[in-house]
């Protein structure tokens, strides 16, 4: 079992189709981040917590209760409301100027605090806490996947060049955020993994989307400055839109278990 070191999974053929399907979406994802604030894209991705529910709903026939019905709605109107508050970023047209902004020392010193806590979290918390705390391969995926969004957004910017004619190829920062990109990406599979071989998928899900997108926001406030020229309305619809979308993920997630029937209404209901 992965949750013991093993790594058996990957004889399995359905992992790899569920793997390639994940691959897909992204795909799609990885164009959204090259286009919009990663701010707007990441808290997004509660919309695919919710087709899930649905899904499983309907083709598992697992239990969707009332409060997973309210969770579903309360995600809808979370992510309405960050869409019309979400930030405009400061313009990155090249990579150029995406090397800038990795430079900055605010971004630097982030990077740092995220690469020590993930090894202290791997190595030292890891083997005393991994099998009974939830929150240790959590929180590497988590920490790890805002620095992926970082290299998704860089990849991308070099991509919209390369199809503008520009030699891009040449340049080394492309192939250094691939490189990172790719390094990130197989941490988070590993721990993702391993906390979902552990901990059941329900308690996992709704922690991981929390964290991770508390973290890409930070990463991405400090890399891109998206939250320098919004007004004071935006910043709260935006953390609104937030809160509101992680109400609904814990309302569909915690509750899933619980039968609800009407005779558990009080009588003025």
């Amino acid at each position: 079992r992965l949750g013991q070191g093993g790594h058996a999974y990957l004889q399995e053929w359905l992992w790899w189709a569920g793997l390639l399907c994940m691959g897909v979406g992204e795909a799609a994802n990885f164009a959204a981040y090259a286009f919009a604030p990663a701010t707007l894209v990441t808290p997004l991705g509660a919309l695919s917590v919710l087709v899930s529910a649905v899904l499983s709903s309907t083709f598992l026939h697992e239990q969707l209760n009332v409060h997973g019905k309210i969770g579903c709605i309360l995600s809808i109107l979370g992510s309405t409301v960050m869409v019309i508050h979400a930030p405009q970023e400061e313009e990155v047209s090249s990579l150029e100027s995406m090397a800038e902004k990795l430079k900055d020392p605010g971004f630097i010193v982030f990077a740092v605090c995220v690469l020590v806590s993930s090894l202290l979290l791997i190595f030292v918390a890891g083997p005393r806490y991994g099998q009974s705390n939830v929150l240790v391969y959590v929180l590497v995926c988590s920490a790890i996947g805002s620095l992926s969004v970082s290299c998704v957004k860089g990849l991308g910017i070099a991509l919209k060049e390369l199809f503008s004619g520009k030699p891009v190829l040449k340049e080394p920062l492309g192939w250094v955020l691939l490189v990172c990109l790719v390094i990130c990406i197989s941490i988070q599979i590993n721990y993702l993994n391993k906390a979902l071989d552990i901990f059941n998928t329900s308690v996992v899900t709704p922690i991981y989307y929390v964290l991770f997108t508390t973290a890409v926001m930070m990463c991405s406030a400090i890399l891109f400055k998206e939250w320098q020229h919004m007004v004071l309305d935006n910043i709260i619809g935006t953390i609104s839109g937030f809160l509101t979308i992680v109400s609904g993920i814990f309302l569909l997630h915690a509750f899933r278990d619980m039968p609800f029937t009407p005779d558990l209404l009080p009588l003025f209901l």
